[in-house]
């Protein structure tokens, strides 16, 4: 593989051919932006002092350790702000992260647990729970990346009173990495990277790692992986723990406390009285309302202004723009109460490919992982369902706004965008592949050996994605692929709840189109969801309770090797390849359909907050 500008530039930097504002100016033309391009500057900094070999998992000594960004509450009361109105569209239906599939549910949970350490908008660390981020030059990370401590703040309490210690951090790797993954923790194979945590005193832990790795901090950092467990809601009990209660209401160290819960509908929050700043939070309660569509959200916000701000905004872009009053020609009505805001990022809309049978019922189950699909087996199928996918034209219909097409899963940063991709939009083509592998025309549709190619094709309830599901069926059954359109309810596709088989972790069709994106820096876990592990221990099976993240019944023994070899990646430019590695199996194998890197989020705003530090 060549050597890419951003590559170039990190070495050039390294050796001194290069200045440090030379460096920032050049990769910032690269497309890549100006955090991420101080970021790797700042990464860069520490190998040329000779602290890493690696970019990511080492940082310069930070100047000021608490270095949140500032949101404006000096000289201000907790609660002055009153209540909080946002509209949810997807419903919440539980607030324990590490049981949660989906983004819904983490931002009600982000309100209430905390992760040791969050990243910035750049990428970088900063400390959350812990005094100040690990590194080689504060003595908190060994150099070989074998182990890392943490020392908590001090004074930090639960929202129950009881005092934050080691104890929990080490209760919190005990009860997601548990034994067979007895509490059906979704974060186990981002946790059981984890060999020991030691407590020597009440304020520091001291993590082992099976293996030394460049991304040594994802398990504690950020809402998805990272939320920290209270112990005594278990009974200092992590094995086959039994709370049922704290999937709705947990207790936390965050801003806020549940007061009630009613999934797929509603969620009222209230301040933590125990909250370690005493002037915040600035809004005494939060309002947060599920249900509806996106668009009509959007309206609540932009024209009626019933609400403060509107999430996850999947609506047609002349739709959203004629909501937030904006003319062809650009001009804005400035007496609306709400303004429109799009943030460009790494989230790629997907049609991915089941690999099981879903029709097939195998001991209670069906899409069983040892029960193979009939037909989306057969990469020929898959290849031609990929040419019949017209990119372009759903990226400009459907979600315009900062979207754009593009073949890989692992895409908006220049470090990780594979160049060995492509894609094409080729009905011809995708017909004679078929044609070449056997398939030929039965009728209306395409058969083999008594096979029809016939798809159950599911998604979540919306507008712009039953218009993408629209034009997609119009495109596969072009070439003889029939196509059944199947719509779930957001609140039931992305919930985890025991008895729901309409979800994305039961996966009972044949292909289904949802979104997300990586977490951190270094993806690892990212790759996770199609990492089968050994004896398909991270498929999402009933055997260990719907909690496997290999959705798709995915088994690659290449990949599955590749990305052992990621988690005890110690350099972070072997890790880029190795990331780009991971995602060319996924496409050249067709395991995803990738149609459109869409924007991280279109959100309503109302004029009344200040729209700042919203991620």
């Amino acid at each position: 593989m060549t050597q890419g500008p951003i590559s170039r530039l990190c070495a050039q930097l390294t050796d001194g051919s290069i200045s440090r504002r030379q460096f920032i100016e050049r990769a910032t033309a690269t497309g890549i932006g100006a955090g991420m391009a101080l970021f790797l500057a700042n990464a860069n900094a520490v190998i040329a002092a000779g602290g890493s070999k690696n970019g990511y998992a080492f940082y310069p000594a930070q100047d000021a350790p608490n270095a949140a960004p500032a949101v404006g509450m000096e000289g201000r009361t907790r609660g002055e702000g009153g209540e909080l109105r946002i509209i949810q569209w997807q419903a919440a239906t539980t607030a324990n992260a590490h049981q949660s599939v989906g983004t819904k549910d983490f931002l009600i949970s982000s309100t209430v647990q905390e992760p040791l350490m969050h990243y910035l908008e750049d990428g970088s660390l900063i400390p959350n729970l812990i005094t100040e981020v690990p590194s080689v030059e504060n003595g908190l990370l060994a150099e070989d990346l074998s182990s890392v401590t943490f020392n908590l703040q001090e004074g930090i309490l639960w929202s129950d009173g009881e005092p934050l210690t080691s104890r929990d951090v080490q209760f919190t790797w005990q009860w997601v990495a548990a034994p067979d993954n007895s509490n059906a923790s979704v974060n186990f194979d981002v946790w059981d990277v984890i060999a020991d945590v030691e407590t020597p005193d009440e304020l520091t832990a001291v993590v082992t790692f099976k293996s030394p790795a460049a991304n040594w901090f994802e398990a504690f950092t950020a809402g998805a992986f990272g939320p920290i467990l209270p112990a005594h809601a278990f009974n200092d009990e992590p094995v086959a723990a039994n709370n049922p209660d704290f999937l709705l209401f947990p207790l936390g160290t965050g801003p806020y406390v549940i007061t009630d819960f009613q999934p797929n509908n509603l969620v009222l929050l209230s301040m933590n009285e125990n909250y370690r700043e005493a002037n915040k939070p600035y809004f005494a309660t939060v309002n947060v309302t599920g249900g509806g569509d996106a668009a009509s959200a959007a309206r609540s916000v932009l024209q009626t202004g019933d609400f403060d701000y509107a999430w996850n905004l999947q609506v047609e872009p002349a739709i959203l723009l004629d909501l937030a009053g904006i003319s062809e020609l650009g001009e804005v009505n400035e007496e609306a109460p709400g303004t429109l805001e799009s943030i460009v990022g790494t989230s790629v809309e997907r049609i991915h490919i089941n690999f099981s049978d879903p029709n097939q019922e195998v001991d209670g189950q069906r899409s069983e992982m040892n029960m193979p699909h009939p037909f989306l087996t057969d990469l020929a199928v898959r290849q031609a369902m990929n040419l019949a996918v017209p990119r372009q034209l759903i990226a400009d219909e459907f979600y315009g706004l900062a979207a754009r097409t593009s073949p890989n899963i692992l895409t908006g940063l220049e470090v990780t965008e594979s160049p060995n991709t492509t894609w094409e939009f080729n009905l011809e083509t995708a017909a004679q592949i078929l044609d070449d592998a056997g398939w030929t025309m039965d009728g209306d549709v395409r058969a083999k050996d008594g096979v029809e190619l016939v798809v159950n094709y599911g998604t979540s309830i919306n507008q712009v994605r039953q218009k993408n599901q629209a034009v997609v069926k119009q495109a596969f059954e072009s070439i003889g692929i029939g196509v059944i359109l199947d719509q779930v309810d957001a609140g039931t596709f992305f919930d985890s709840s025991a008895g729901n088989d309409r979800n994305i972790g039961h996966f009972y069709w044949d292909i289904a189109m949802w979104t997300n994106n990586p977490p951190s820096p270094i993806p690892t876990s990212f790759f996770v969801s199609w990492f089968a592990g050994e004896n398909g221990r991270n498929i999402a099976q009933e055997s260990n309770g719907w909690s496997g993240q290999n959705y798709q019944r995915y088994v690659n023994d290449e990949f599955d090797a590749l990305y052992n070899e990621l988690l005890t990646q110690t350099d972070v430019e072997a890790a880029y390849q190795q990331l780009i590695g991971l995602n060319d199996i996924l496409i050249n194998d067709v395991v995803i359909i990738p149609e459109v890197n869409r924007p991280s989020d279109t959100y309503a705003i109302s004029k009344r907050l200040v729209n700042d530090n919203v991620a």
